[in-house]
């Protein structure tokens, strides 16, 4: 099929046939269609749209544009989780060894950040020593020994989804449900998992800002993993406010240290309860969702789930002994305290505009190549719904390069809105979304 027949087709309104999106995928993958004509289909979808039975194929020959991981020989179900992103979202990394802890295989395929904050690689790696770059069967090893593992994904996995995603990155064609879909989909699906949880975030500081848009992104991810054998579900939670009282890398490591040991803040670890409750039950390994609770708080309280931490943290090569003693981790040599400048109660704080702050402090990135300063970020004294003095704390941001400092205390400054009036702090969690019968 000719490339040019293709986009005219898309760009008409036509559902494209399987062939043609397998032309397509092959063509961008093998270079044997430019980038042009590329990036003119690209748009086309954005514009015209794709019908579910065109996004499940389009995912499906992403999928197939590289190896699929085969997890076969290990035993007990597999239950991946992948999380749309937010600023604080350091869900992953307190949820693997806690569902490990209560039996559950959980192989966890991760990318970096681009923009607010490191992903949840680059929090990883402030772990002295911690290694991502896993090959496939050191992976599948970590996944034996420890029942979890947190890695990069290999060149193989899904290297359509690169080249696409470049594309769509420089041409205004990120914006589509069908395209963001099959992009977070062939990755997870070649991942090897037998179930998946998915976390569809929400609202200021998330890519979906409303809830309408997060749950038809939630339904599309859903639909196509059904249609792969993949049984997923999607929750949808708010993400308006940071998540957790921290946002960089290692600030964060210390904050999902705390949350394994029971200590962490309240509205992370009611997030991470809920979605390994869910993890654990379509494990098999709890009868309903209620005893599936109950494992997982045991786990947290046993220190179990702590113990599972050190030994993903060994197993991957880091010091595990970060758990006992945080000062290992990367420390900023300079600390900035923002404070409120009127009494009342924090009414509003916008998770972009700190998420841009901790990335003008160094802990995140604005361009692919730029590096991180894994000790930057920020830590919250106050959030949404808690009272304040004028001259409290309300912030603290913590950095070793000042070239940014001003314009970073600026906006974490414009984030946070005081009131008079109280608060009614909104529900995190918002809804779920299963697989039609």
């Amino acid at each position: 099929m000719r490339a040019v027949d293709i986009i005219r087709a898309k760009r008409d309104g036509a559902s494209l046939s399987r062939e043609a999106i397998d032309a397509f995928v092959t063509g961008a993958t093998d270079n044997s269609w430019p980038d042009y004509q590329t990036s003119a289909l690209l748009m086309a979808i954005v514009l015209r749209g794709m019908s579910g039975q065109e996004t499940s194929w389009l995912t499906d020959a992403m999928v197939r544009s590289g190896d699929r991981v085969d997890l076969s020989a290990i035993q007990g179900v597999k239950v991946g989780k992948h999380s749309t992103g937010g600023v604080g979202d350091k869900v992953s990394i307190v949820l693997a060894p806690l569902v490990a802890a209560c039996g559950v295989v959980v192989p966890k395929m991760s990318g970096r950040g681009l923009g607010h904050t490191g992903g949840t690689l680059d929090k990883l790696e402030s772990i002295p020593g911690f290694r991502v770059a896993l090959t496939l069967d050191e992976f599948r090893g970590a996944l034996a020994d420890v029942g979890c593992a947190l890695v990069s994904q290999t060149a193989r996995i899904a290297p359509a989804d690169k080249k696409l995603y470049a594309l769509r990155d420089v041409t205004g064609t990120i914006e589509s449900i069908p395209l963001i879909s099959s992009s977070v989909m062939s990755k997870k699906i070649a991942e090897g998992s037998d179930a998946l949880v998915l976390d569809v975030k929400c609202g200021r500081g998330a890519f979906m800002h409303t809830r309408e848009d997060a749950t038809a992104l939630a339904r599309s991810l859903v639909a196509i993993g059904t249609a792969a054998g993949v049984r997923t579900e999607a929750c949808i939670t708010a993400m308006d406010a940071p998540l957790g009282r921290t946002v960089g890398n290692a600030l964060e490591i210390t904050e999902c240290i705390a949350t394994l040991a029971g200590r962490g803040p309240a509205d992370l670890e009611a997030l991470v309860v809920t979605l390994a409750a869910r993890m654990v039950h379509l494990g098999g390994r709890a009868l309903d969702p209620a005893s599936a609770e109950a494992q997982v708080r045991h786990a947290l309280r046993s220190g179990a789930a702590t113990a599972k931490l050190r030994a993903l943290i060994a197993r991957q090569g880091g010091d595990a002994r970060v758990v006992d003693d945080m000062t290992r981790l990367p420390q900023a040599a300079r600390r900035l305290t923002v404070q409120a400048e009127d009494s009342g109660t924090v009414a509003r704080m916008d998770a972009e505009m700190i998420g841009r702050a901790s990335m003008l402090l160094g802990a995140g990135r604005d361009r692919v190549d730029a590096p991180i300063d894994h000790a930057a970020g920020i830590v919250l004294h106050r959030k949404p719904g808690e009272p304040v003095r004028a001259g409290d704390p309300l912030m603290d941001l913590h950095f070793n390069d000042d070239q940014r400092l001003d314009e970073a205390r600026l906006l974490a400054g414009k984030a946070v809105t005081i009131g008079r009036a109280a608060v009614e702090t909104p529900p995190l969690v918002l809804g779920w979304v299963q697989a039609e019968a």
